[in-house]
């Protein structure tokens, strides 16, 4: 056999070999912060139900629960193929892309309805982009809840706040630097290492979700919440391209609507168990402080200050101005009551 004819049948070989939909057996490997019995998990078990129904058994996600490190962490090992996608709340999912801060950023919703009447219409391109440049395929988007400030102590204001440690996520250091040029005490920290952190006194408060706080038990040290939605935190599951497009054609539109089904029964099931946190955190010694509206619009002109950095450096400019149309638009029509 000629050489060339070698060449040309390896060659197919291996073309066989790549282009080979699924095994009979292949398992998806998906890393998460959510520890089991938590809706996120149980969300990504709903979800693995209904992959291997729709493949008759041959597709099962296999979970990785708070072992692989924190959330970039869990990207970077996606992206070198330790791992098939991940499951991540927005501060992750902002490190695939930046575009996705359009959707958390401070103060510019005031309910969950804003929320979802500007996701709707921005998910599409974010995904789009998403799958072109990074080759990446967003399976669902969910909710984490509202950040709220939990503090040791009672603040009121930014400025009360600024002279505390306030924990920033790692590996962020754009975030670090704005909350640096505002004038915040900053440490940069993983969001598993909370919990020790406050109770060290490494750090002195932590923006989070309350259902975060109460699972994590962070307000047992960092007890005094500040009663104002300072953002929506989000989520979303990913899963690598290339992994994605080796399933048949024929089970990728059934499993995609198992996905999103899935976010959306977790989003409704989140935003519910979010209020029941705050109330159950008081009965535990929680303290919430409750603004006036003087020391709310303190905090509003804050947000207002942070725009012009936001704009264009962390949020691409016209993704920013799109956000803030659509919001406005939402405020602006007309309900029926």
């Amino acid at each position: 056999m000629s050489v060339s004819k070698l060449l040309t049948l390896l060659l197919l070989g291996c073309a066989l070999v790549l282009s080979r939909p699924v095994s009979a057996e292949t398992v998806i490997r998906l890393g998460t912060l959510a520890p089991k019995g938590s809706p996120w998990h149980d969300a990504i078990m709903q979800m693995n139900a209904e992959w291997q129904r729709i493949s008759g058994g041959a597709v099962t996600i296999r979970v990785y629960s708070g072992v692989l490190g924190d959330e970039p962490e869990m990207v970077r090992k996606m992206r070198l193929g330790e791992i098939h996608a991940v499951a991540l709340s927005g501060a992750g999912l902002a490190t695939i892309d930046p575009a996705v801060s359009a959707l958390q950023l401070p103060l510019m919703f005031d309910s969950y309805a804003e929320l979802d009447y500007v996701r709707d219409r921005v998910a599409p391109s974010i995904e789009a982009k998403i799958a072109e440049q990074q080759n990446l395929r967003v399976l669902n988007w969910s909710d984490a809840g509202w950040v709220h400030l939990f503090a040791t102590e009672a603040v009121r204001t930014p400025q009360e706040v600024s002279r505390l440690r306030l924990l920033t996520a790692a590996g962020d250091p754009q975030t670090e630097a704005l909350y640096k040029d505002f004038g915040y005490r900053v440490v940069p920290l993983p969001y598993t290492d909370v919990l020790v952190a406050l109770q060290t006194g490494l750090v002195e408060a932590v923006q989070g979700p309350p259902l975060f706080a109460l699972l994590e038990q962070w307000f047992g040290v960092a007890n005094h919440m500040v009663r104002i939605r300072w953002a929506p935190l989000l989520g979303a599951t990913v899963i690598r391209g290339d992994v994605w497009n080796r399933l048949p054609r024929e089970w990728q539109g059934p499993m995609l609507d198992a996905s999103r089904r899935a976010g959306l029964d977790l989003r409704e099931r989140i935003r519910q168990l979010g209020e029941d946190a705050v109330p159950e955190m008081q009965r535990r010694g929680l303290e919430v402080v409750e603004l006036t509206p003087q020391e709310l619009a303190l905090w509003h002109a804050e947000a207002e200050r942070a725009y012009g950095s936001l704009r264009g450096s962390f949020v691409p400019a016209d993704l920013f101005d799109e956000v803030r149309r659509l919001r406005d638009q939402y405020r602006d029509a007309p309900r029926t009551r």
